[in-house]
């Protein structure tokens, strides 16, 4: 890399005149920095610079790479173009950068002093929109004079589908194009399709303006606009797009979209959609009239926003036959979906000893060909980690009674089937089921005769249930045993308890490290459970069931969401033995500076007996 200033009062020559005029001469604002792979020559006698092959030139914040680049440091210009290869084919392209403004023309001019460039055949880029022209005139640094000037959204760029030619255009960048007389080509033939002038906008950030719609007929609903409307970017992170459709039977529709995000916390989208449909006209007699809708929710949050606490969506509600029945082309790929679902949950961590997790979430799940709603409004879990009430606060934990820990968990659940027509309405709820389960698992660990493991546990559950059911006797008069549905919370609990007795015997044999296999090492584990379920007969009854005297058992609390008390004594015993073999063999690896270890198991698990 060279580096190399220039000023207008630098002088090679040898010979010095004396003028008795003063000049003034300019200074050149940056350092000029330069470099190319095979020739970077310096001409004293024509005052040029000359860079051939990859050649590279920056000033301040412009930069141009080029096959061949001239620097004039007497006129303070500088020319860049092409070069052919061995096959003649021209290559190296000039490229010129200045800020984010980038240009790959084939030629161009750059005056250091009035910062003033002429591009010939250019091609840039500005928010997604590609411009080639013939000549481009730089007028400074935000506005550029082009002339008969080729607009395009075609990714290929030499030979565009389409375009508008541009005669004359003004183009501030980032902001704006301008233009005089304008036509549209396709495939390089003209059309008749042209403005005396335009304006394009092509702005980097968002900004508001109308959404042109789509215009078809139907032959049940006539002539029709869709998808027309209105963008509203409110601000930074919020914005706003209505849409409508028309149709001129009398249809219409609208599409509320909004999209809304806070930079590393969270993002989501909301939508709308509703369709007023009418099928022919009044009077005929396949007129119809009916109305569907959608609702659309989607919410994600940056994990790293605050690692203790979770909030998500994902919702999809709506008329069943939204997808079927909808006219708006865009949602024709969605014809077949069948089901619809949502899913909303929260959930939050308060760290400590001992930790608690609560969350809640809310579920709906919607077939659209029986019109059946499955929702969970809402489902609450609750949890506190394991707690030892009796151990000393620094040191192990020793003893029966140090060892005593104990967990909770809590799950509660609203739990609703309905239909399309009821739904968020009174009868949405008459069928509803609730209820709620505690669980707190207690256990208790310590050695005994200083080799036997000894554990004991405990879990205690507990339910309560928004409704109850009572069979009455058997009823002469109407030949069955009614059942009465009892609106009361009700509540049944239950336990189970167990005990284990473990030990480990081991043993090693070594053979050497010389040998394939050095040591053989052989654990046995031993073990005897032993869990009891007692009956919980008192949550049960008997009543007539037909007319013969015939009694039934049943439990008040059968249609509980979260099963119901156990009916028989439960006795479980099983017997382990647990065989681990580990060998140290001498690596094949001759590089290895350890013995590998391979493992081999076998488990033996006695069978357990059948519930008296």
């Amino acid at each position: 890399m060279n580096n190399y200033a220039f000023t207008r009062n630098y002088s090679i020559d040898t010979i010095v005149k004396n003028d008795s005029i003063n000049q003034k001469y300019k200074l050149l604002l940056s350092k000029i920095t330069y470099e190319a792979t095979d020739t970077t020559a310096i001409s004293p006698k024509d005052k040029l610079i000359r860079l051939y092959n990859n050649a590279k030139i920056t000033y301040g914040d412009m930069e141009i790479t080029s096959g061949i680049i001239l620097v004039d440091y007497e006129k303070n210009e500088i020319y860049a173009g092409r070069i052919k290869d061995s096959l003649g084919e021209y290559t190296q392209l000039p490229i010129f950068k200045q800020g984010q403004d980038e240009i790959r023309p084939d030629s161009l001019k750059f005056n250091m002093d009035t910062k003033k460039a002429i591009i010939f055949n250019s091609r840039t880029e500005e928010a997604g929109l590609n411009i080639i022209s013939d000549k481009t005139k730089k007028e400074n640094d935000s506005v550029y004079f082009m002339n008969r000037a080729k607009f395009t959204t075609s990714a290929d760029i030499d030979n565009p589908e389409y375009y508008f030619l541009l005669r004359k255009a003004k183009v501030i960048p980032g902001k704006k194009i301008i233009t005089g007389p304008t036509n549209m080509y396709i495939a390089d033939v003209p059309t008749p399709i042209g403005l005396p002038f335009a304006y394009f906008p092509i702005s980097n950030k968002r900004s508001s303006g109308i959404i042109f719609p789509s215009f078809g007929e139907q032959n049940s609903r006539g002539y029709f606009i869709q998808n027309g409307g209105y963008y509203l970017p409110i601000n930074d992170n919020l914005d706003l797009t209505l849409l409508g459709d028309y149709y001129t039977n009398g249809s219409y529709g609208f599409r509320l979209e909004n999209t809304y995000f806070y930079r590393y916390k969270f993002r989501g989208n909301l939508s709308f959609r509703f369709e007023n449909l009418i099928r022919s006209e009044r009077g005929f007699p396949d007129y119809s009239k009916s109305s569907i809708y959608n609702l659309r929710w989607s919410h994600s949050q940056d994990s790293k926003s605050n690692p203790n606490s979770r909030f998500s969506a994902s919702v999809n509600l709506g008329s069943s036959k939204y997808y079927q029945q909808s006219v708006n082309q865009m949602n024709a790929a969605n014809f077949l979906n069948n089901s619809l679902s949502s899913s909303v949950s929260y959930s939050k961590t308060f760290p400590g000893e001992p930790q608690v997790n609560i969350s809640l979430s809310a579920t709906h799940s919607q077939n659209t060909n029986t019109q059946t709603i499955n929702m969970t409004l809402p489902t609450f879990q609750g949890s506190i980690s394991r707690i030892y009430p009796f151990a000393p606060k620094g040191g192990s934990k020793r003893g029966i009674i140090q060892n005593i820990n104990f967990q909770y968990n809590g799950r509660a659940e609203n739990r609703i089937i309905t239909t399309e027509d009821a739904l968020f309405g009174p009868r949405m709820f008459e069928n509803a089921k609730s209820g709620m389960k505690h669980s707190i698992p207690l256990s208790t660990n310590f050695k005994l005769l200083k080799y036997l493991s000894f554990t004991t546990s405990a879990n205690y559950e507990e339910v309560w249930t928004q409704n109850t059911i009572k069979y009455n006797d058997y009823n002469l008069e109407t030949n069955t045993a009614e059942l009465d549905t009892i609106r009361q919370i009700g509540t049944f609990r239950q336990y189970n308890l167990g005990v284990s007795l473990g030990t480990t015997i081991y043993g090693t044999v070594n053979f050497g490290e010389d040998k394939k296999i050095q040591s053989i090492r052989h654990t046995v584990r031993p073990s005897v459970s032993y869990s009891n379920r007692p009956s919980f007969e008192q949550y049960y009854d008997t009543y007539i069931a037909d007319a013969d005297g015939n009694t039934k058992e049943y439990t008040r609390y059968q249609n509980s969401l979260f099963g119901v008390p156990g009916r028989n004594i439960a006795n479980n015993m099983s017997i382990s033995l647990g065989n681990n073999f580990e060998a140290k063999v001498r690596d094949k690896d001759t590089t290895a500076t350890e013995a590998k270890k391979v493992i081999y198991c076998l488990l033996y698990t006695s069978p357990s007996p059948r519930d008296s």
